[in-house]
């Protein structure tokens, strides 16, 4: 039960006993602080006033009664405070011993020594008394001061001090838990709208109320509505990319089905529609197996980490573009930097640049150029560029042709694709750290501009 009570505690309750706990223990410790302090002030006076009296008495030398009344005529001893008892052990002494008035009375009982306080003792009914004895000329001089005034300023100390801890300790747990609620609510707010949020059906549509104050609690809550928004727009994407999957699939699904409907219907009395229909079936399936397979392709690369390690990429541009330069009915031409070597993933280049240059043939006539180039930039970073003379890009277009399944209206119906080349060539890219980029080509055409780094992060 203590243990499950600890891990239900809030953090203001935490903190209420903490601070409680230390503003304690600091009052507490400055008020003894402050008793030792004034009490070890009281004893240095104490000891200054006593230091006074026996150095006069010293001085003065009381060898006879004559000596101590003179003494007591011209001292202004307090003796209801001080007591002094001389005790002359000359040989030649007229009488042994002198008493101030009670100081024979201290004598009575043996004052008890109070530990770790030099020359303070207890004396019952004396109270506490400080304690010096000091002799010249065989003449020892006994003085008892009494410390009565002293402990009454060190009493008012302790009662202030005691007064004071309780009022602190009366306000202050009020005060902190005030501070609490107000460091800590927009904290209670902030985890109760999270559940809210987290019970609804849209959360990613939903909002933190961003409190003013305190700061940490309003960078969470922005940072938190970032992630929701960032969600949000996550749960867009593969909603339309869902959508549109289907919509894919579902046109070659529905010309298959309409042409198999057709040879089972007519293809007995008119066998003449058979061979034209399973024409129609295996493009259409060929159309589907692409897609399936660049759904594949795509869903990997969002989960692939490359295996990387030293490739010629001089080599590998040049097999790419070579393994693809007959099937393609444009002219590639290629200027290619020799030995330029890099650590990356073959086989993701490789894929990048099929998608860019099929990309480019698509959409140039059949008898223009494709240039590719591989350069180094002046950062040291690999450029491989990819120039076509085909319709070119408009700039809205730009802006979109890297999302999937993204055509544009243009080319919808009139060219065969599926949108997800160059969604898979950008994602590829960028688990190798690069960047690609795309350009006009004037007077024609499009420019695809890949930015390879040296080493990947």
């Amino acid at each position: 039960m203590t243990n499950r009570r600890k891990r239900q505690q809030s953090s203001a309750t935490i903190m209420l006993r903490n601070l409680i706990t230390m503003v304690t223990i600091l009052t507490i410790s400055l008020g003894v602080c402050i008793i030792i302090a004034v009490g070890h002030q009281l004893l240095e006076e104490v000891h200054q006033t006593t230091d006074h009296i026996t150095t006069s008495l010293k001085k003065a030398n009381i060898d006879g009664d004559d000596d101590w009344q003179e003494w007591r005529r011209n001292n202004t001893l307090d003796t209801s405070a001080s007591y002094v008892y001389v005790h002359n052990l000359r040989q030649d002494a007229k009488r042994e011993r002198y008493f101030s008035p009670n100081a024979q009375y201290i004598l009575q009982i043996k004052p008890v020594k109070v530990p770790f306080i030099p020359n303070l003792y207890y004396r019952p009914a004396f109270g506490f008394l400080y304690h010096r004895v000091v002799h010249a000329k065989g003449i020892y001089y006994t003085l008892w001061q009494s410390m009565h005034s002293q402990l009454e300023v060190l009493l008012r100390v302790i009662l202030v001090t005691a007064i004071l801890l309780g009022v602190t300790l009366i306000v202050m747990p009020l005060y902190i838990r005030r501070l609490t609620k107000r460091l800590t609510n927009p904290i209670a707010d902030l985890s109760q709208n999270t559940k809210v949020i987290a019970s609804a059906k849209e959360p990613g549509s939903m909002r933190l109320p961003v409190p003013e104050q305190p700061t940490e609690v309003t960078e969470l809550a922005a940072n938190f509505n970032e992630l929701l928004a960032m969600l949000n727009k996550r749960q867009e994407q593969q909603k339309l990319f869902v959508m549109n999957a289907a919509h894919e699939l579902r046109t070659p699904i529905a010309t298959i089905r309409s042409h198999a409907q057709l040879i089972e219907r007519h293809g007995k009395d008119h066998p003449e529609i058979i061979e034209k229909s399973v024409r129609y079936i295996t493009d259409e399936s060929r159309q589907m197996q692409q897609l399936i397979d660049e759904l594949l392709a795509l869903s990997r690369a969002d989960q692939l980490v490359l295996d990387v390690h030293d490739i010629d990429l001089s080599d590998t541009v040049t097999y790419a573009v070579q393994k693809l330069n007959n099937t393609f009915p444009q002219k590639f031409v290629m200027t290619i930097q020799p030995d330029v070597h890099i650590v990356g993933n073959e086989n993701a280049i490789d894929q990048v640049l099929n998608s860019l240059l099929t990309n480019a043939s698509k959409y140039s006539p059949d008898d223009s150029l494709v240039e590719i180039q591989l350069e180094t930039d002046s950062q040291g970073n690999y450029l491989i560029t990819i120039k076509d003379q085909g319709q070119g890009i408009s700039d809205e277009d730009k802006t979109h042709i890297f999302e999937r399944f993204y055509r544009s209206a243009e080319v919808r119906g009139s060219v065969k694709g599926t949108g997800l080349g160059l969604a898979i060539a950008d994602q590829l890219i960028k688990l190798m750290g690069g960047t690609i980029q795309v350009k006009d080509n004037h007077p024609q055409g499009s420019i695809f501009i890949l930015t390879i780094p040296a080493h990947i992060a």
